[in-house]
């Protein structure tokens, strides 16, 4: 037998599917305190949480014959999965079950924004006929800004279009042709706060996402706009938000997620009265909730079983006797493409990957699953991105992905190589920028990055990396350490490559904290730098 616990709650139509095989033993335990939880959470194999329920590193470790941890749902922040990883303990979520629910949420709030629907509601219950008060906008006719073309922005896209809106879209990882087969134009950023009459978020929540807009986002908008927030609570700056609206900079703003969740009752964005608010309702409908647990269901049936993985954010689609030998090929293909996707500016359009050696040959699938992985993750974040959906994300998005063999190497034993192509909003080129990087293992499980755009380098591909491209002329790593020095960096390692002498280098320098961005601004000023990235591999 195996033993699931669920201490949140999970719809009946999932809870009758796992009831129904004869060899799972379900508990219900709703609003388990957690000390109860770490005292039972050794006797199970199998562990189905909502967001209520946090499985941090202490549950984990309890968890000893946890084989599995299921969020129904799409976020898995409140899970520790490093840990879980660690402990061989598969991880898995439900990115599209609430696709519909969610988008359907987004048009809701943009029409009762666009027609003072709660305040018109609230006025009239006051014993109010005030008509005048309550002048809307139509939705035709106006230009709506999707940050964020996944499936949740492509749905609302297709949504507004029915209204007669001009939808475009703001997303470095969709290709202008999977856009154009939308009807939908792709701009860059801030075209699309300088264009848009409302402005609705679909990005997922990491390092440059967070804060996405700002005061300084905020300053580029339209007079008058719109913002619509159904996706991370982070991604807005809500002092700024709060600002613009008080100025009335912007004319509404309907939001459905906080950073804090619940907002303190002091929350500057509860006091305005040209704000719709929501607590956190983007999944909330009877069908959404019934279709995670069904799925949530059948993802754990399947893992318990033995039989095919889906949605796991941990674990990789290949034989587990192989695991052991290919795992750190799985860490060195996955920070390539990461560097890689820091290096990308443009959207990228087409990934060409080579393997070389014995090693690596037989295992071309999962490791270029690992590499797409590290390519984007780091605009969709971990929870959107995974083993089993990383070649369908790439391929939603219009990338083409190919692969080469070659079982001999002459100067490594195995090596992994990657070329990006990638486009730009008006470029003439459908490949206008292009970068390649390739990497090895020293002593079996090392990763190492040797070369990067032409350069031979021998860097760490771990931790917070800056990268320079610059002059090959005297003086430069001089400039560079006073400047990490002046801000208390500490340089890790520092490596460099070149072509010739007198002519270009490229310096990868692994850092002990980041560099703020006045450093970075340093760094660009300087007459022999040509470039500067600063990005974080883990």
């Amino acid at each position: 037998m195996y033993k699931i616990l669920i201490p949140d709650d999970l719809s009946a139509a999932g809870l009758d599917l796992l009831k129904a095989d004869p060899q799972m033993a379900v508990n219900v335990a709703k609003k388990l305190p957690r000390a109860e939880l770490l005292n039972c959470i050794g006797d199970y194999d199998a562990l189905i949480v909502r967001s209520e329920t946090k499985v941090d590193a202490e549950v984990v470790e309890r968890g000893q014959r946890l084989r599995v941890i299921g969020r129904a749902g799409i976020g898995v922040d409140t899970i520790d999965v490093d840990a879980a990883t660690r402990r061989g303990i598969i991880v898995m979520n439900t990115p599209q079950a609430n696709t519909i629910a969610t988008c359907e949420h987004t048009m809701a709030m943009m029409l009762a924004m666009a027609r003072n629907i709660p305040q018109a509601d609230a006025s009239l219950r006051r014993g109010e006929w005030t008509r005048s008060k309550f002048m809307g906008e139509q939705l035709m006719g106006k230009t709506l800004g999707v940050i964020g073309l996944g499936r949740i922005g492509t749905q609302v896209a297709r949504r507004a279009l029915a209204f007669g809106m001009e939808v475009i879209a703001f997303d470095p990882y969709v290709s202008a042709e999977t856009a154009r087969v939308n009807k939908i134009t792709l701009v860059e950023l801030d075209e699309l706060l300088a264009q848009s009459d409302f402005i609705t978020l679909h990005s997922s929540l990491n390092p440059s996402s967070r804060r996405l807009l700002d005061s300084a986002a905020i300053d580029k908008m339209k007079r008058g706009a719109h913002v619509i927030n159904v996706a991370r609570g982070a991604l807005v700056d809500m002092d700024a938000l709060a600002q613009a609206l008080s100025t009335k900079k912007l004319a509404s703003a309907a939001i459905d997620v906080f950073e804090e969740e619940p907002p303190p009752a002091n929350h500057p964005l509860l006091k305005l009265p040209n704000v719709v608010l929501t607590p956190h309702l983007g999944a909330s409908t009877a069908e959404a909730q019934r279709d995670v647990s069904i799925q949530m269901a059948e993802q754990i049936l399947d893992a318990l079983h033995d039989r095919e993985v889906r949605n796991a954010v941990n674990f990789p689609p290949i034989d587990p006797a192989a695991l052991p030998m290919i795992r750190p090929y799985l860490v060195l293909a996955e920070r390539l493409g990461a560097l890689l996707a820091n290096l990308t500016a443009g959207r990228l359009s087409r990934v060409e990957v080579e393997y070389r050696g014995n090693d690596v040959t037989p295992h071309v699938k999962p490791l270029t699953v690992a590499l797409l992985r590290g390519l984007l993750v780091s605009v969709l974040g971990p929870e959107h991105v995974n083993y089993v959906n990383a070649p369908i994300i790439a391929a939603e998005r219009g990338i083409t992905v190919s692969q080469a063999l070659n079982i001999s190497s002459s100067d490594y034993t195995n090596l992994v190589s990657c070329r990006v192509s990638a486009s730009h909003q008006g470029g003439q080129s459908e490949d206008a920028e292009t970068h390649t990087a390739a990497g090895v293992l020293f002593n079996g499980a090392q990763p190492r990055i040797v070369q990067i755009d032409g350069f031979v380098i021998d860097a760490v591909p771990e931790g917070l990396l800056l990268v320079v491209s610059s002059r090959d002329v005297p003086g430069v790593i001089g400039r560079i350490g006073s400047l990490l020095g002046a801000h208390h960096i500490n340089i890790a390692e520092y490596r460099l490559g070149r072509t010739r002498p007198g002519d270009r280098a490229l310096s990868v320098i692994n850092l002990d904290s980041p560099a703020p961005d006045e450093a970075m601004k340093a760094f660009h000023d300087l007459p022999e730098v040509i470039w500067v990235k600063q990005m974080a591999l883990s």
